[in-house]
């Protein structure tokens, strides 16, 4: 699929509600893995390999730093598709023990003069048996993925620690991580949980539970000192790495919000990136980081990884792009490494630091 004719695509998805027009995209990436000269012939296209790209992470190889961020794939029914788009790595989810709705339609809203989206879908999937029914199906995957836990919204905060046990349970013999999401703007309580003794209790729990690297995922809402003293606490009860951001629910941001739901895209790319500043600057050279946020180019991606970030993700400005845009973030990241004289990616990260 060329540029062109992604834009062609986009104009008819545009033209519906984003919730169909996202289930009809999804639709034709699960079609893919049937079609294996299909996938074959997108990856070639779209798939970038470059030993400066290449890195060996907690015992699995990243053949490019660029991943999906949760939220797209809820129930991992396009992992297949994923190394057809270009990704090194995918994650799917958020998935809580049980399945459930998600909030009241609509739900989901562009913000196209700002390329931005709005979401308030509230944790919508089909529950951690189905997930791992989908993962037992792509064991042959040769990517790295992440799995997204989240708690159930019916459950009370009081009860949440026990609904990341439960996932924690479920999953400790699939995926390659685990990342926990209390950072959400969509499920009520759930960020009153980014606290220390919360975010302590749950990893103390999860090293009794399982050997998986596991990951906390913040939202961009917080002050830097607080931010660095939550992903502190964290990393000292034994969390693997922090991802940086979530959704914002600053709306100031746009005169075109909503008054719910979490905004992302382009008008939480300095957000993003100012909070992940602060964070890489405390936590690199301690922890894994990973950002996320408004990322769209490889200057955007360059930025984050100077400043600590040993991966990045992208998910809203993939609807506005398409996959060409995924392509773009590496190769354009090949020519940064070289002009600035790095071998490989892992010589860059953090250099803001050094």
């Amino acid at each position: 699929m060329s540029f062109l004719s992604y834009q062609t695509f986009k104009s008819i998805l545009f033209k519906l509600n984003p919730e169909t027009a996202h289930t009809l995209g999804g639709m034709s990436l699960k079609s893919l893995a049937y079609l294996p000269p299909l996938l074959a012939h997108f990856k070639k296209c779209y798939f970038v390999q470059s030993p400066l790209l290449k890195q060996e992470l907690f015992g699995k190889t990243f053949e490019n730093p660029v991943g999906l961020a949760a939220g797209f794939d809820k129930n991992g029914e396009y992992i297949t598709a994923m190394s057809a788009l270009g990704f090194g790595y995918t994650e799917i989810g958020t998935i809580t023990p049980k399945p459930q709705a998600g909030n009241a339609r609509p739900r989901l809203f562009r913000l196209v003069e700002d390329r931005s989206i709005q979401n308030a879908m509230g944790f919508n999937n089909r529950g951690s048996e189905f997930m791992l029914k989908q993962l037992n199906r792509v064991k042959s995957i040769n990517y790295p993925i992440g799995i997204n836990i989240g708690k159930n919204k019916l459950t009370p905060e009081n009860e949440a620690l026990n609904d990341y046990r439960i996932l924690l349970e479920t999953f400790k013999n699939s995926g390659d991580y685990i990342i926990i999401n209390i950072s959400s703007p969509n499920t009520p309580g759930l960020r009153d949980l980014q606290n220390e003794k919360f975010i302590t209790d749950l990893f103390n729990m999860a090293k009794e539970i399982s050997s998986q690297d596991i990951f906390l995922k913040i939202a961009p809402d917080m002050t830097a000192s607080d931010a660095i003293e939550l992903c502190n606490a964290a990393v000292n009860a034994g969390a693997a790495g922090i991802i940086a951001t979530n959704t914002t629910i600053d709306y100031s941001v746009t005169k075109h919000a909503k008054d719910f739901g979490g905004i992302s895209g382009a008008l939480v790319r300095e957000k993003s990136f100012k909070l992940f500043q602060a964070i890489g600057k405390e936590l690199y050279g301690k922890t894994l980081l990973i950002s996320v946020g408004g990322i769209e180019t490889a200057e955007d991606a360059y930025r984050r990884i100077k400043a600590g970030a040993t991966l990045i993700q992208v998910y809203s400005m993939l609807i506005y792009n398409g996959p060409i845009m995924v392509k773009e973030i590496n190769e354009g990241l090949i020519k940064l490494l070289e002009t600035d004289g790095y071998s490989n990616i892992s010589e860059a990260i953090g250099a803001d630091w050094r």
